[in-house]
């Protein structure tokens, strides 16, 4: 019987790439809680943003396993070092994925545009001076910028064009992420959210949040976007209703000189 995540002796590694560490094991035993829904859901497309090591997309396609036969497994990464050990990894594993050294997305938006069933990130999330965010090898793997929400920031819009309809998006996000912000900012778009595993290390509080597409947010959003449409356009003619009517000008109105 086939593991149902990825086993550590199995793991290729390299100096510049991030070892699976407690967010790594976090993101993989939420996506475990879910698995029964992951199974329902029946993924055509499956991509790992910042794959690093590949214990997490490689976890997903054992979890998923013989129900993934007609799934396609993307992972992306922007240090090809990452991109690399993630290739050994899914090898010894006896798994296979589509690898794209890339940032995020970048050069994959119009192919994948509202295709993608099940996004995973572990993004860059801790708290650095932003001139540290998007460095090569290793430090891109955890450098987030002011309150480590630079990459994220980045990271939810792209999520917001590849993913289906049906798509759901895991995020793995510190207490300092503010993911209470995110859950709205991503509201604002249509998304309902829940957190799936919340876990604390002795270092930092790890939430791993679980995004979809909800008709009923969607209609609350479009909504309040018409009203305040109208809101403006009540507003302008309230406005222009009391700019004072000037009679008429023409020259019949002048007097000779």
């Amino acid at each position: 019987m086939l593991p149902k995540t990825a086993q550590i002796r199995l793991m290729s590694s390299h100096p510049e790439v991030y070892d699976p560490c407690d967010d790594s094991f976090a993101l993989v035993d939420a996506l475990l809680a879910d698995r029964a829904n992951l199974l329902e859901h029946r993924p055509s497309i499956c991509m790992e943003v910042g794959c690093g090591s590949g214990y997490v997309i490689t976890s997903l396609a054992l979890m998923l396993g013989k129900d993934s036969s007609g799934c396609h497994f993307i992972a992306t990464d922007i240090n090809p070092h990452a991109v690399c050990v993630t290739h050994k990894t899914m090898e010894a594993h006896g798994c296979y994925a589509e690898l794209v050294i890339t940032d995020i997305a970048s050069g994959l938006e119009t192919r994948l545009a509202g295709s993608v069933d099940v996004m995973v990130v572990n993004p860059p999330y801790v708290p650095t001076p932003e001139y540290e965010v998007g460095q090569f090898g290793i430090a891109s793997a955890w450098a987030g910028g002011e309150n480590g929400r630079s990459v994220i920031d980045k990271i939810l819009p792209v999520a917001d064009n590849l993913l289906s309809d049906k798509g759901w998006l895991y995020l793995v996000t510190l207490t300092v992420n503010n993911p209470s912000g995110i859950c709205l900012q991503m509201r604002k778009k249509g998304y309902a959210s829940r957190i799936v595993l919340q876990r604390s290390t002795e270092e930092e509080s790890l939430h791993i949040i679980k995004f979809w597409r909800d008709l009923d947010i969607q209609l609350e959003v479009s909504e309040c976007t018409a009203l305040n449409k109208t809101d403006h356009g009540v507003i302008l003619n309230s406005l222009l209703s009391r700019v004072p009517r000037l009679p008429f000008w023409s020259r019949d109105n002048c007097g000779s000189h």
